[in-house]
């Protein structure tokens, strides 16, 4: 009979059990499942509820249990529907009576809310040490290219000279931003559910604070509906790696850009690239076309959460089994992308003269010259007009800046004087710039001191 059978005459109907059954992905839960059911028997033992005997015989079952599934030993089956129902019908088939004795104070709204709450604060401080993995490389790689300059972009077309420190630290800033998110979405996380119930708490005196400390929980959640019907901390993780992934697959696509033959300015290492079945020459980045592609699953999960939760009356539904797949799917594919992004940051070839000179051969420094006519008494939107116009003359007559005379300059602006052809290098460009957190090597030089200390506190 099944543990809620009382009630129900005959059998349920086998159809209704395959589509009921969430044990096909919830049994990963069953750690988090078999820790909180041994701090609960704790617990019980310690308010009378079990002797020592009956509480001794449970935990070591329990722990036979998770040797059992550990070794692939135990049996799983749709009929059981969920990881819960698996662990207590072995436990009673273990040890009889007293298994039953297990479940008192218990339901599965506030079990399934512990389980998922012990399993996010694994798994987000996983994600955070994954970030903070990357974190690191970024700055080693940044470190590396302080004095390599090319082009940055603006609607993908070349716009200023900055460093490709510069840019690998932009990244870096969003991927420290994640990071701080997920070390706030496991603070919130940090709350225990257990001894709320169904939905209303019990008559018996559940001793909640002597689980929470058994188990490590920061805190007890305050109301028994709301704590069985929560999944903000559901969602709040699958945002947070939705943003982790966002924040890929923009690097991601830079990447694939960069190491394509138009640019060249990068080659990815061979481990995260494959062939082509046919074209011998081939050199696909795979494993960042996949977190760009992932990405978009995860935003998926995303959507499917808050679509799950948009009507739900309080307290628990069903419905609520739907949100372990999202959750579990968009969890595991940002751990992997982020570890995957980490090899690709240390494994990349720069190559610093192909980036180089296309800082060199462009009107990038037009801004510059602009801002030098301005520095020396012309209105900023007059100065703006004189350099488009030049701009538009040299690409009729087919020549760059850098083959004008003074002469030819002075033709456009009194102003332009001999010093003009040293502002606009693109070096003495990045030795100009005067604001904070500009793509200046002075700047690039403070924000990676600055970003060493951050990772070392």
């Amino acid at each position: 009979m099944k543990a809620w059978g009382g009630r129900f005459k005959g059998e349920t109907e086998p159809l209704m059990e395959r589509f009921s059954a969430s044990i096909g992905f919830d049994w990963v839960l069953y750690e988090y499942d078999l820790d909180g059911s041994k701090a609960h028997a704790e617990m019980l033992h310690k308010i009378g509820i079990l002797g020592v005997a009956e509480k001794e015989a449970i935990v070591g079952a329990l722990e036979e249990i998770k040797q059992e599934i550990r070794n692939d030993e135990f049996t799983f089956s749709d009929t059981l529907e969920d990881i819960h129902m698996h662990i207590e019908a072995r436990l009673i088939e273990k040890i009889g009576e007293v298994g039953k004795k297990l479940h008192t104070g218990r339901s599965r709204n506030d079990q399934v809310a512990l389980d998922m709450r012990m399993y996010l604060r694994k798994e987000l401080s996983d994600i955070e040490r994954a970030l903070f993995r990357l974190l690191n490389g970024l700055i080693e790689r940044a470190e590396k290219e302080k004095e390599t300059i090319m082009p940055g972009y603006t609607h993908m077309q070349r716009a200023q000279v900055v460093t490709f420190a510069h840019h690998l630290l932009a990244y870096y800033y969003m991927l420290k931003r994640d990071r701080e998110r997920i070390k706030r979405v496991g603070e919130s996380v940090d709350t225990l559910p257990l001894g709320s119930g169904a939905l209303a708490g019990s008559t018996i005196p559940l001793d909640r604070e002597y689980v929470r400390e058994k188990l490590g929980f920061s805190r007890v959640s305050e109301n028994s509906m709301d704590t069985v019907a929560d999944r903000d901390f559901v969602l709040e993780t699958i945002y947070a790696v939705a943003m982790v992934m966002i924040h890929l697959s923009r690097f991601a696509e830079d990447m694939i850009i960069f190491s394509t033959e138009e640019f060249s300015f990068v080659s990815l290492p061979d481990e995260l690239c494959t062939g082509s079945s046919l074209m011998p020459h081939k050199k696909n980045p795979d494993s960042l076309e996949l977190i760009r592609g992932k990405t978009s699953r995860v935003i998926g999960d995303l959507f499917s959460m808050f679509s799950l939760l948009k009507g739900l009356p309080l307290t628990y539904n069903r419905d609520l089994q739907e949100d372990k797949e999202p959750l579990f799917h968009a969890v595991g594919t940002a751990k992997d992308a982020v570890a995957i992004m980490e090899l690709c940051v240390k494994g990349i070839l720069v190559r610093r003269e192909r980036m180089e000179q296309a800082a060199y051969k462009s009107f990038m420094p037009a801004v510059e010259m602009a801002e030098y006519l301005t520095l020396r008494g012309i209105p900023f939107r007059q100065a703006h007009g004189i350099v488009g116009k030049m701009v538009r003359d040299c690409e009729e007559q087919n020549k760059g800046f850098h083959d004008m005379t003074i002469e030819d300059l002075k033709t456009y602006s009194q102003v332009f004087d001999s010093d003009i052809v040293e502002s606009i290098d693109p070096r003495m460009i990045l030795r100009n710039r005067k604001t904070i957190g500009a793509a200046s090597f002075d700047e690039i030089e403070r924000q990676i001191t600055s970003e060493k200390s951050y990772l070392r506190s």
